[in-house]
């Protein structure tokens, strides 16, 4: 009991729903702060794997001068090691536009976003000066599920294209934050390169599609942490461990789509975008081991509570004194690992911290983000899992969602989605 007394709120209310008793409310439900699937690496890759051109580019003398190709077989963003800054911008197709006039959107896009990663202004940008340091921007550009009515060719869906399906035991989704029609997700390290970038495309969609909602978000700025330890979130957990990395065979397999399901997508991937808000004010509440046994790994370390280091496989048998497993099976870490290969996605998400609304003290929170090759196989099943049972479900409340598919990359003088138009 004695042992039992040192760890503030007990194991056993954390695991029957006493910390909310304790701080005032029941399980007001939320997905998984760090993703549907846990705790991941270093963002994608940590810095021995990104090697001297990253080193190169954390020198603060050189850090806006560095870019990336938006040219390629896979759209730029996605493997990226992540930026620092990101703004999510969803759209909706105006009713009567035609199918030609959203090919020109998609051409005007790209033939900008190309030039804005390469440090020029775009073609009809009145401020080019802005453009100039591009900061490793990247432009990745999604299609929701209604596009492909909007522009009469439903047949071209993927057969996973969807929403996702309703989990009404965490779910508070708000339109306002959810859905859409197209996606430009756009990140740099500089978040004036960011907004500028995003003025300028968003300003060439009009009478076409019109914003529906925008959403900027941020991770530890380049060079604040040198050790290229893994970001925290808001909780001040280190949020992400077990992402694939491209040293792993299959890490194309998990990504990209295949193409058996729709030619035109080959090289493409999806993206899961969950607005999760973090109920700061009761988190805090609670004793620093309540929230340790929550999420199933050390604060300060991030390793499993069997290990001592952040990548130290968990034992999730282990047993300690008291007869308790050491790691709750209804910790965040527990309920989101992956069950098989079928089951990994890469996330790299980004938090968010916004005024406050209706008298709230805080309206901070995650804009988590997961790619693979199919969410229907990989990210449901593991978000099902967390919707059922999981101990941070009493401090997240997803309060957004929407799943986009993300074509192959464009080619040189081509735009992302021609070879839907094509096909």
């Amino acid at each position: 009991m004695a042992d039992q007394a040192r760890r503030g709120l007990s194991r056993r209310s954390v695991l029957t729903g006493g910390v909310a008793a304790v701080v005032g409310g029941g399980v007001v439900g939320g997905a998984a702060v760090g993703g549907a699937a846990g705790y991941v690496g270093r963002g994608i890759v940590d810095d021995g794997e990104l090697g001297a051109d990253w080193k190169t580019v954390a020198d603060s003398r050189v850090v806006g001068a560095a870019t990336e190709p938006f040219h390629g077989p896979h759209q730029a963003g996605i493997t990226t090691a992540p930026q620092s800054h990101a703004a999510f911008v969803g759209f909706d197709i105006v009713p009567g536009a035609t199918r030609t006039e959203i090919q020109g959107v998609l051409r005007a896009w790209s033939q900008d976003a190309a030039r804005l990663t390469q440090g020029l202004g775009g073609l009809a940008d009145l401020e080019p000066e802005l453009a100039e340091d591009p900061a490793r921007l990247t432009v990745t550009i999604g299609f929701g599920p209604g596009l492909f009515d909007a522009i009469g060719m439903p047949d071209k869906k993927p057969s996973w294209l969807a929403q996702l399906p309703a989990f009404p035991q965490i779910d508070k989704l708000e339109d306002r934050w959810s859905e859409g029609d197209l996606l430009l997700q756009i990140c740099s390290d500089d978040p004036v390169i960011v907004a500028h970038a995003s003025r300028i495309l968003a300003s060439g969609v009009r009478g076409v599609a019109r914003q529906k909602w925008s959403q900027r978000g941020f991770r530890k700025a380049v060079g604040t942490d040198p050790s290229g330890r893994t970001q925290r979130n808001l909780f001040g957990q280190i949020d992400g461990t077990e992402n694939p990395r491209p040293t792993d065979v299959d890490f194309d397999q998990v990504l990209f789509s295949d193409g058996s399901d729709q030619r035109w997508m080959r090289g493409g991937s999806s993206l899961v975008l969950r607005r999760i808000r973090m109920t700061m004010d009761t988190w805090e509440e609670i004793d620093r081991n309540s929230r340790e046994l929550s999420v199933g790994r050390k604060l300060d370390t991030g390793a499993p509570l069997t290990g001592t280091d952040e990548h130290d496989p968990a034992d999730f048998d282990a047993i300690d004194k008291t007869g308790l497993p050491v790691i709750p099976p209804e910790s965040h870490m527990a309920r989101a690992r992956q069950r098989h290969r079928g089951e990994a996605m890469l996330r790299r998400p980004y938090n968010y911290d916004d005024p406050p609304e209706g008298g709230e003290i805080s309206n901070s929170g995650l804009l988590f983000t997961a790619y693979q090759a199919d969410p229907v196989r990989t990210y449901i099943p593991v978000q099902q899992r967390l919707a059922e049972q999981d101990a941070l479900n009493t401090w997240t409340i997803p309060i957004g969602s929407a799943v986009f598919a993300l074509p192959p990359g464009a080619p040189e003088g081509g735009y992302v989605g021609q070879g839907l138009f094509e096909g």
